[in-house]
């Protein structure tokens, strides 16, 4: 027995009184049910139940941000009150369990009937945590290595379409890029081991192209492969993506399951690239599932090398205000001190560069471009070079435009994407 605790931060509203709203979190998330039963002694309540550390109220309203919050009789005209809610739970409860831990801390709290709004918004962890689960193998550092790129962002793009190409169609793409010099490409996440054109062929055939092209340049391109299956199929597969000589695989972490991600972790020799797909329905709600503050913690614990933040000025409903946080979030030291690399995508262009170093003033990313680069009207040789040009007007601080006086492939990239 030890006095670790896990401290969890939610965001609430309710038109109950803000304590008693509180206890019924902590209640149903440890010691407590709807009515007291036998064995739930002064003594057990006192070893096992969760607290209340704080309540900091910050505001009233006249309606409700969910349905379905139960109100009881007398209750004509209800007050829906937020306020940030700090429970404390004791470790000794679950242990160093990432889905026990997640069972406790977001488990019945959103079906509760007192509440219009909840939502996990921080975790503090006590060290066994970071015992039990080390954390990303390789992260940031392990991927630059792999990749070989350093003091400076790795520039990627997105296999498109996002079901995948015909094989006969893979080599020509990865050659192009590969001699363009481009780090980084990966599966989208809806590509895995399609009818078509299986996992073992698609990697044979990337592979090839991949150890052609750096005979020929020096350099080799870092490209994650979607290993997303059933446990031993993501084993299997990994082993294949490792035996061709490839240097990173990808997960869809919503997919799979933390405890899977943190079993691959145990065996895999190359970095994880963590997909977050699905994460729009666990936070798109603002009072309800749970915050990236949260999510990322969950899984660096997990063990990816990679998660994916959304870019800034993406095609997705997140505020570049959230992106960034998002992407700061990824490269603060937790537990062990380990950080993991954010994954910029969606709608980038060789101008996201700028906003995106504006806003986290870092170098160490991955800066993903789909159409940015696929698209660029002089192809996608000149594709990747704007990226790389967008990225050295941001650190040089020279404005885009004047820039691109001397750089014709950031002029049409501005031309092409800027005028949106």
């Amino acid at each position: 027995m030890t006095d670790h605790r896990v401290l969890a931060t939610y965001l609430i509203e309710t038109p109950y009184p803000l304590e008693r709203a509180a206890q019924v979190m902590a209640g149903e998330q440890s010691t407590g049910t709807f009515i007291s039963v036998p064995g739930e002694t002064r003594e057990l309540k006192a070893r096992h139940g969760a607290e209340v550390v704080s309540i900091q109220e910050l505001g009233a309203y006249s309606a409700p941000s969910l349905p379905e919050c139960y109100l009881p009789p007398g209750m004509d005209k209800p007050v829906y009150r937020r306020a940030l809610v700090k429970l404390s739970f004791p470790f000794h409860n679950f242990g160093p369990s990432l889905p026990n831990l997640l069972s406790t801390v977001a488990g019945n709290l959103y079906e509760l009937r007192e509440f219009s709004g909840l939502r996990l918004m921080d975790l503090d962890l006590p060290e066994p945590f970071a015992i039990r689960y080390p954390g990303p193998k390789f992260g940031i550092e392990g991927t630059r290595r792999f990749a070989g790129v350093y003091d400076r962002p790795i520039i990627g793009t997105i296999v498109k379409p996002s079901i995948g190409l015909p094989l006969s169609e893979y080599g020509s793409m990865v050659r192009e890029l590969a001699e363009a010099g481009l780090d980084f490409i990966k599966d989208d996440e809806l590509c895995g081991n399609p009818l078509y054109a299986s996992f073992e062929q698609r990697v044979e055939v990337v592979m090839a192209e991949i150890e052609r092209a750096a005979d020929r340049t020096g350099k080799k391109l870092m490209y994650a492969f979607n290993i997303t299956g059933d446990i031993d199929e993501m084993r299997r597969n990994h082993d294949i993506v490792l035996a061709a000589g490839g240097t990173c695989v990808m997960v869809s972490i919503n997919s799979v399951g933390l405890p899977a991600v943190a079993h691959l972790r145990q065996y895999t020799e190359l970095p994880v690239h963590g997909h977050r797909n699905q994460w729009g329905a666990m936070t798109r709600c603002p009072l309800l599932g749970m915050s990236f503050t949260a999510y990322q913690k969950l899984c660096r614990l997990a063990g990816v090398d990679h998660l994916h933040t959304n870019g800034l000025d993406s095609k997705f409903a997140e505020s570049n205000e959230s992106v960034a946080q998002s992407i700061n979030d990824c490269l603060s030291p937790m537990l062990g001190g380990y950080t993991v690399m954010p994954v910029l995508s969606s709608a980038q262009w060789a101008g996201s560069a700028a906003t995106t170093y504006e806003a986290v003033r870092s170098l160490d990313v991955i800066h993903l471009a789909g159409g940015g680069i696929l698209a660029h009207p002089g192809g996608t040789a000149e594709g990747v070079r704007s990226m790389q040009q967008g990225w050295e007007a941001a650190v040089q601080g020279i404005e885009l435009n004047t820039y691109a006086e001397e750089h014709p492939e950031l002029q049409k990239a501005i031309e092409t994407f800027g005028r949106k």
